[in-house]
């Protein structure tokens, strides 16, 4: 579901769509949610808006269509998504698995990866029953395993790679608007350059 933002006197200096990807727990949800209103964009998170055209969570997907299922549907909702002008997303951690949605990513916005270790991640995740892919005998063991094989996809469409470490979703979200103005500016510097 989408967060409209006012701009409250803001200027974005960022623009186009900034896209957020990473493992679950790593706060993508969290810190878009403050970087859209800081930025004066519109907000949206892929799961929450997979939910809110199927009408169920996404652990129900999952138990009804498999995680092969799941994946088509979110393949369908980024590509609409990503198509949107002005946003914040924050995507699926799985949503780069799809080499269609790495390519949707890559060419129609800023990719930031928010990093966090497998034992941050966690730490941050190991109550949450909302998780489908942590339902196993051996979670954290899980979460090293997805880590593994998803960091090498995150690290290949990310502009941005911005590690989370234990600041809060202030402090990380102010520190990753200062890190996205300034590449702008520095890239609106290089085209003022490379022009002349």
């Amino acid at each position: 579901m989408s967060m409209p933002s006012a701009n409250n006197g803001v200027l974005s200096g960022v623009p186009g769509n900034i896209y957020l990807v990473g493992l679950m727990g790593a706060g993508k949800t969290s810190v878009g949610r403050y970087l859209a209103r800081r930025l004066g964009k519109t907000f949206y998170d892929c799961d929450h808006e997979i939910e809110r055209r199927t009408g169920v969570t996404i652990p129900v997907i999952f138990d009804i269509e498999g995680e092969a299922g799941f994946r088509v549907r979110e393949a369908s909702v980024l590509g609409d998504l990503t198509n949107l002008q002005d946003i914040v997303l924050a995507t699926g951690g799985g949503a780069v698995i799809d080499a269609q949605n790495r390519k949707a990513l890559s060419e129609r916005g800023t990719v930031v990866y928010l990093r966090a270790s497998p034992a941050d991640l966690w730490q941050r995740t190991r109550n949450d029953r909302n998780r489908p892919l942590l339902q196993t005998a051996d979670p954290h063991a899980r979460l090293q395993q997805l880590f593994a094989e998803r960091d090498p996809l995150y690290r290949e469409v990310a502009t941005v790679i911005e590690d989370t470490g234990n600041q809060s979703v202030r402090n990380l979200a102010q520190r990753l608007e200062s890190r996205l103005r300034e590449q702008f500016r520095d890239t609106a510097g290089e085209n003022t350059l490379s022009n002349n």
